[in-house]
């Protein structure tokens, strides 16, 4: 049966089947099947896989609950009675199928006995090659007749032309409309994520009645976001990436990345950039580096949950959590512990060092396990969420401006005199007093919570994006504080960013897209350091309060100035009528 047959015969599989996009094996079915017969086939799987997942999750805690009494009792584990060894019996019977249908066995995964170092080498040294649903035990393969062309990458200010499906193509777009198809089983199915997208693309065009001609679709690897970006890809969006610098930050030269669709922002940086550098450069300082993660638990009465907040606050107990937590990595480090108790229930705040990760999951797996070792000595402590908003993630918080979240960064630079009139076209008398006014008593007035800047949020947004950062943390990470001061008998002046809770990370999440790693690349902080673990992380931290502070510096200057508006409108407005370009 050739590989085209074998397309459009596929049965619609039910979505409560778990589709694994990675790993589900393609399987060829008889091509005379009736769309009746393919009902009555999904009815048939989805009552025998609710069975026997009925039957395993029961089986299983029939005996969890019966080997938890033995062990109360004293009564030896390997005595069994008839009820249980029936039990036992369903329990392998019913994993084996389930193992079986959804292709557990055809998974892969790294040795147990290899470093966290291997690993990381293992993906950041995977070459371009297939889809990974296209890497499956099947010796059936497409002929190259039956794949739509990939055309050339094109530039990416042009419009892409409309992707023209071949029949065959058309044929499964149609079935993803009516249904018969899932759409995120797409890739899966066809082995061809570049293909997946133009189909999905078709029929959302279909079901919306809205063109999609602007997005584009070709010039993109699909292959690699398959299972860590972005799910049901239909194209990309294009963000255009400006550079500032060179920023003279600690002795040492950064052209930064800004991925923005804001005009003057890039430009307004880098005469921030200008001013710092022939002032002598910044200075930067990292005080604190530190992912957080808050469960909440919740006991019968609040003597109960406040007895487990002593006894995490116990130091005698720390290195007995630490050992637990620091299992889930070898990167992750447990730094303290920080419960809080509200009525009943604990809020238990998580710090650890995550390396050069950003670190949310690693520092994850850790709270689940200390959690697992904790509820031996606290049987009655209910999980009520592994995450309970006291870490807080992307979310304007207190506790992240006031004990700090990710990276807590300082930075610093005494802008001259002559630098101040020459290059920023003001004063150093201006500047202080609108900092004052603006940045301190109007962000007060307002009720701003870690926001006592001008505009640290468009730096670290722009820098995100474009190094692949997660773009909603912005929230958090863009808490700043700016402060300036008149120094050297009033003639230069000090300028400072207080910034406590930068979230980043240079492996893992987007950091590993061809165009994000070239900015990294760009930085010099590209991928994990093998000679000082969490080093690239901590320098890009530091390069992100460094761009932040050139962006403060320009944008209060032309406040002071009176030249916001008047640079807006040159540098952010187009006289050309776009709408007309792109049709």
């Amino acid at each position: 049966m050739d590989a085209r047959r074998r397309l459009k015969s596929l049965p619609p599989r039910s979505p409560a089947g778990g589709e694994n996009l990675k790993t589900q094996k393609l399987k060829s079915l008889p091509t005379t099947t009736t769309g009746e017969n393919l009902n009555s086939q999904t009815v048939f799987l989805c009552v025998t896989n609710a069975v026997f997942f009925g039957v395993f999750f029961s089986v299983a805690y029939f005996l969890l609950h019966r080997w938890r009494e033995k062990i109360r009792t004293e009564t030896p584990l390997h005595v069994v009675t008839v009820s249980e060894t029936a039990a036992i019996v369903s329990l392998i019977a019913s994993a084996v199928y389930l193992l079986g249908f959804f292709g557990i066995g055809s998974r892969t995964s790294f040795p147990d006995d290899l470093s966290d170092e291997e690993i990381l080498a293992k993906e950041d040294s995977r070459k371009p090659g297939p889809c990974p649903a296209a890497l499956v035990d099947t010796d059936v393969k497409p002929p190259p007749a039956t794949l739509t062309p990939i055309v050339a990458p094109v530039k990416i200010y042009e419009v892409v032309a409309p992707v023209n499906l071949t029949p065959e193509d058309e044929e499964i777009a149609k079935s993803v409309v009516t249904g018969s198809i899932p759409s995120y089983s797409l890739e899966s199915r066809l082995a061809d994520c570049r293909k997946a997208a133009a189909i999905r693309r078709s029929a959302v065009q279909t079901i919306t009645g809205k063109s999609l001609e602007g997005l584009p679709l070709e010039g993109f690897d699909y292959d690699s976001i398959l299972g860590q970006c972005c799910e049901m890809p239909i194209g990309f969006v294009q963000i255009p990436v400006g550079v500032a610098g060179p920023l003279l930050l600690d002795g040492v030269e950064y052209t930064v990345p800004m991925a923005t669709t804001e005009g003057c922002l890039v430009a307004s940086t880098n005469r921030g950039c200008k001013a710092i550098h022939v002032s002598g450069g910044a200075s930067s300082v990292l005080l604190r580096d530190g992912m957080t993660r808050a469960p909440v638990v919740r006991f019968s009465s609040a003597k109960r949950a406040a007895e487990l907040k002593f006894f995490l606050e116990d130091p005698l107990n720390f290195d007995t959590l630490a050992v637990t937590f620091n299992k889930s990595s070898r990167f992750a480090r447990l730094q303290s512990l920080q419960p809080t108790i509200a009525g009943k229930n604990l809020y238990i705040r998580f710090r650890c060092s995550t390396g050069d990760a950003m670190g949310m999951n690693m520092v994850s797996k850790g709270v689940q396990n200390v959690l697992d070792f904790l509820q031996s000595d606290f049987p009655d402590m209910d999980v009520i969420g592994i995450s309970g908003n006291f870490c807080s993630d992307k979310k304007a918080a207190a506790v992240n401006w006031i004990e700090g979240r990710g990276k807590s960064v300082v930075c610093e630079a005494v802008i001259k005199e002559e630098v101040v009139k020459k290059v920023l076209k003001t004063s150093v008398e201006a500047l202080v007093e609108l900092n004052m006014l603006k940045n301190l008593t109007g962000s007060a007035l307002a009720g701003a919570l870690g926001g006592f800047n001008a505009h640290a949020s468009n730096i670290v947004s722009a820098v995100y994006i474009a190094t692949g950062q997660d773009p909603a943390q912005n929230v958090e990470s863009s808490h700043c504080i700016t402060m300036m001061e008149a120094v050297n008998d009033g003639k230069d002046l000090h300028i400072s960013v207080t910034m406590p809770s930068i979230e980043v990370g240079t492996v893992g999440g987007g950091t590993q897209l061809a165009s994000q790693s070239a900015c990294l690349n760009l930085l010099g902080v590209k991928g994990a350091n093998t000679e000082s673990p969490g080093a690239n992380a901590r320098l890009l931290a530091t390069i992100v309060a460094g761009s932040v502070l050139a962006g403060e510096l320009s944008l209060m200057s032309a406040i002071a100035a009176g030249q916001l508006v008047k640079s807006h409108m040159k540098y952010n407005r187009s006289s050309r009528d776009m709408s007309k370009i792109v049709s």
